[in-house]
C-alpha cells in the first residue's frame, strides 16, 4: 500500500465499517514505517488491504478489509496469509488483533484460520449512539 492507494482504501473502510479509520489514520500508519499491503484484481481494482505493525518478535494486525462486493469469497483468508507470512519473514513469532465483540463472522475466520482469544478489552471500540463496544483479543503463533 502506498500513500497514492489510501483514497481507494478510505472508500473500502467507508463502506464497510460504521467506524472507519479515516485518511489521516492510514497515512500516519504508512509514514511511520507500518507494513501494509493491498490485494487487487487482473484489472488493478482494490479487493482489500491489511496494516500491520511489527514489534520485537509481535505483529499487530492493525487493520484487515475486504471490499464488500467481494466478501466472502476467501479473499480475507489470503489477506491473513499474506500477512502472517509477512510477519514471519521479519522474524516474527506472534501475530496478535482485536476484534469487535459483535463482528461474528470475523472471529469465526480468525478462529478457523488459528487464531485463539486471549483476552477482552472492555468499551474498546466507538459504537452507534455515543456508546462504546469490547474488543476480543486475539493470538496466533507464528
Amino acid at each position: 500500500m502506498t500513500a497514492e492507494d489510501v483514497e481507494a482504501v478510505v472508500e473500502i473502510e467507508n463502506a464497510v465499517y460504521s467506524h472507519p479509520w479515516t485518511r489521516g489514520n492510514f497515512l500516519d500508519s504508512l509514514y511511520s514505517g507500518y507494513q501494509a499491503q493491498t490485494l487487487r484484481d487482473g484489472d488493478h481494482a482494490l479487493l482489500g488491504y491489511f496494516l500491520v505493525m511489527l514489534a520485537v518478535e509481535e505483529a499487530h494486525l492493525l487493520n484487515i478489509s475486504v471490499a464488500a462486493a467481494h466478501q466472502h469469497k476467501g479473499l480475507g483468508q489470503m489477506l491473513l496469509n499474506q500477512a502472517t507470512m509477512l510477519a514471519g519473514r521479519h522474524g516474527m513469532r506472534t501475530m496478535l488483533l482485536e476484534v469487535r465483540e459483535s463482528n461474528a463472522h470475523a472471529i469465526k475466520v480468525y478462529r478457523r484460520y488459528g487464531f485463539s482469544e486471549i483476552g477482552r478489552r472492555k468499551n474498546y471500540y466507538p459504537a452507534a449512539d455515543n456508546a462504546r463496544e469490547g474488543a476480543i483479543v486475539m493470538s496466533l503463533a507464528l
